[in-house]
C-alpha cells in the first residue's frame, strides 16, 4: 500500500485538487460587512453566560456593533503559569501560556473556545481582548524553586502565541526564556511570528545545552490565502527565515503545516515541506482542522464569506474526516482524522516527509541539566 501511494499519489493528488478546484485560492469575498485584518467576522455567545451580547442577524436591525479597529489588553493576575497536559495526542506534557487570546486572528484556532471562560466571546472578543499574565515570570521561577519539580520539557504556545504583537512590548516571553535558561529548564516552543528572531541569543545558548527546539507553524505557501486565513500573522517568507535563522544558530527546528482544510490549503503541503526543509528544518508535522463548539460556527460563517463558491465541498469533506461531524473528541484521531479525505493527506504528508528525509532522528532535550541558581552539582 505504501508503494502504491508513492508511485500514485502525487498524481491521484493532483487529479483530486482539480475535482475540488483547490487551484483558485483567492477568496471571493463577499465585501459587505466584512472587517479586514480580522479573523473572525462575527462574535457569537459565549455559551457559559446566560447574558451575553452577540451577533446574530445584522440584517434585522438598523444599526449594528462593528468591532473596534484597536486591540484592548487586561492585566490578570494569574494564580499559575505552567499547566499540566493531560491529553495525550498533544506531544507535550507541561504547557505555559503568557497571553490568552490573539491577535494573530486565525480563523481556525482551537483556543478560541478558551477566551469563553475568561468570559469573552470565541469571536473578534478573541482577537481583540488579550489577556495579560504580566506576573508570569514570577510564577515561572516560583513553580522552578518547587523541590517537588522533576525536571521535564515545558513548551510554550501550547495554547495561543507567545510572540503575538503584544510580546514586542511587553517582552513576557523573553523573561520567561532568561530564567529557563538560569535553571537549565528545556523548553519546546511553536509560532507563527519572526518576533521569535529578537530572542536569538537565548534560543542560541539553550539549544547549545540541549534545552530548546522550535517549531514554526505555516499554513500556506500562497500569501493571499495565508492573510485570509490569519490576517495578523507574518509572511511564509519570514516564517522560512525564522527556520532558516534558528537553524544556523544550532537551534532544533520544525514545522507544522497545520491545520490542514481539505479544499483550501491541502494542495500547500509539498510546498511548505519542501521550503521548510531547505531552510533547515529537520522534524515535521500537521493536523486537520476540527472545528469544535464556538469554532465551527467562527469557521462556518468565514468560510461562506470568503470562498462561498465552494463552501458546499469544503464543509462535505471536513465532515469527511470525522464521521460525519466537523469535529472530533477522540484522542488519537481528533488530530489527523479519519475517512477516505483524511486517508489521502496521511499518504501524502508521509511521502513528502520521508522523501525530504524529516524526522529521522526525533529531538531530545536534556532533562539532567536542570538545576537551580546557587545548587551545586553532585559529582557522584
Amino acid at each position: 500500500m505504501r508503494d502504491f501511494f508513492c508511485a500514485y499519489g502525487a498524481k491521484y493528488f493532483s487529479t483530486f485538487a482539480k475535482i475540488i478546484n483547490m487551484e483558485e485560492t483567492e477568496p471571493n469575498l463577499d465585501k459587505e460587512r466584512y472587517y479586514k485584518g480580522r479573523g473572525a467576522q462575527i462574535n457569537p455567545k459565549n455559551r457559559f453566560l446566560p447574558q451575553s451580547y452577540a451577533q446574530i442577524h445584522p440584517e434585522a436591525v438598523d444599526e449594528w456593533w462593528e468591532p473596534d479597529s484597536r486591540t484592548e489588553y487586561f492585566a490578570e493576575h494569574a494564580r499559575q503559569i505552567v499547566n499540566k497536559v493531560s491529553s495525550p495526542d498533544l506531544g507535550m506534557g507541561y504547557s505555559m501560556n503568557p497571553y490568552q487570546g490573539c491577535e494573530h486572528g486565525c480563523i481556525y484556532c482551537y483556543a478560541r473556545n478558551t477566551h469563553q471562560y475568561w468570559g469573552f466571546s470565541a469571536g473578534s472578543d478573541f482577537e481583540h481582548k488579550i489577556i495579560v499574565k504580566k506576573n508570569a515570570p514570577a510564577l515561572f521561577r516560583k513553580f522552578l524553586e518547587n523541590k517537588n519539580w522533576e525536571p521535564a520539557t515545558i513548551s510554550i504556545s501550547g495554547n495561543t502565541d507567545c510572540y503575538q504583537p503584544a510580546e514586542r512590548e511587553l517582552g513576557i516571553t523573553r523573561q520567561l526564556l532568561e530564567i529557563a535558561l538560569a535553571y537549565n529548564q528545556p523548553i519546546a516552543m511553536i509560532t507563527k511570528n519572526a518576533l521569535i528572531l529578537r530572542d536569538k541569543d537565548l534560543l542560541k545558548e539553550l539549544a547549545s545545552r540541549r534545552l530548546a527546539c522550535v517549531f514554526v507553524s505555516i499554513t500556506a505557501m500562497d500569501e493571499k490565502l495565508r492573510q485570509v486565513m490569519e490576517p495578523r500573522t507574518t509572511t511564509y517568507k519570514q516564517r522560512l527565515r525564522v527556520i532558516q535563522e534558528l537553524s544556523d544558530a544550532g537551534v532544533p527546528m520544525g514545522v507544522m503545516s497545520a491545520p490542514i482544510i481539505p479544499g483550501i490549503n491541502d494542495q500547500e503541503i509539498p510546498a511548505i515541506l519542501t521550503a521548510a526543509r531547505q531552510n533547515g528544518a529537520t522534524q515535521a508535522g500537521y493536523t486537520i482542522v476540527r472545528l469544535n463548539d464556538a469554532v465551527e460556527e467562527i469557521f462556518k460563517d468565514w468560510l461562506g464569506k470568503n470562498f462561498p463558491e465552494r463552501f458546499d465541498k469544503v464543509w462535505k469533506m471536513i465532515q469527511d474526516c470525522h464521521g460525519g461531524e466537523v469535529h472530533d473528541s477522540r484522542w488519537g484521531r481528533r488530530m489527523r482524522g479519519e475517512g477516505h479525505i483524511a486517508e489521502i493527506i496521511a499518504a501524502q504528508f508521509k511521502m513528502h516527509t520521508r522523501k525530504l528525509g524529516f524526522n529521522e532522528k526525533r529531538i531530545s532535550l536534556d532533562t539532567t541539566r536542570f538545576r537551580r541558581p546557587g545548587q551545586q552539582l553532585s559529582l557522584f
